[in-house]
């Protein structure tokens, strides 16, 4: 059986906040953006909060039926690389929002919008978040493949920032190649910025479980 997928609207926001808080908790990048553990549980919702409310404005969030995996998009124009950050001050009214005095915010909102590519128009996939009981269960890859069908049909590229090597190698079996240049946090963890080329249907994408 399908996995079931919707359009989450601000009704779902404060299921989706919790969901993202819980999902990256623990990961990587969350852990260097907000280093003391404590501090991480104070503000993290606020982060991805704010993520959520400008993917909520700007592009559009797709959720499981049962609530436990979201993925936040934005559709990009061919010359706007901002990530969805209202322009070259996003990553610092970002930070003003979210905990002021944290400057990893914004290093890393410059960081990511000056790799992004923008010569061409693509679907951007910001976050995927699956609860951490149901991870595992093919969510992610049910969410992420209905956009990259979508793009295949459409001709669409796609483009995102994979923050392991596991989910690196997930996004290059869907499809993705990395661009060649790395984003080095500093003191901190790699983000490995990945295209996506629409594919053929005859093409042989791996479409294997995601979390």
């Amino acid at each position: 059986m399908g996995v079931a997928i919707r359009r989450a609207g601000e009704g779902d926001r404060a299921d989706v906040v919790r969901l993202l808080d819980a999902a990256f908790q623990d990961d990587p990048v969350s852990g260097w953006v907000f280093p003391d553990q404590e501090h991480r549980r104070e503000r993290h919702g606020a982060l991805m909060a704010a993520f959520l409310d400008i993917a909520l404005s700007e592009g559009y969030v797709d959720i499981t039926e049962d609530g436990a995996a979201v993925a936040l998009w934005w559709s990009v124009p061919a010359g706007n690389h901002e990530d969805g950050t209202d322009g070259e001050d996003g990553p610092a009214r970002l930070r003003a929002a979210v905990d002021p005095a944290n400057t990893r915010i914004e290093v890393i909102g410059r960081l990511t919008s000056d790799a992004h590519p923008s010569d061409r128009a693509h679907q951007y996939l910001h976050m995927i978040g699956v609860s951490p009981e149901r991870q595992g269960e093919g969510l992610g890859s049910a969410l992420i493949n209905a956009v990259l069908d979508r793009c295949d049909r459409e001709g669409l590229h796609a483009y995102l920032e994979a923050s392991s090597s596991r989910s690196r190698a997930l996004y290059t079996r869907l499809g993705f190649a990395f661009t060649g240049n790395a984003i080095d946090l500093p003191d901190g963890p790699q983000l490995w910025p990945m295209w996506r080329e629409p594919q053929s249907p005859d093409s042989g994408r791996d479409s294997r479980r995601f979390a």
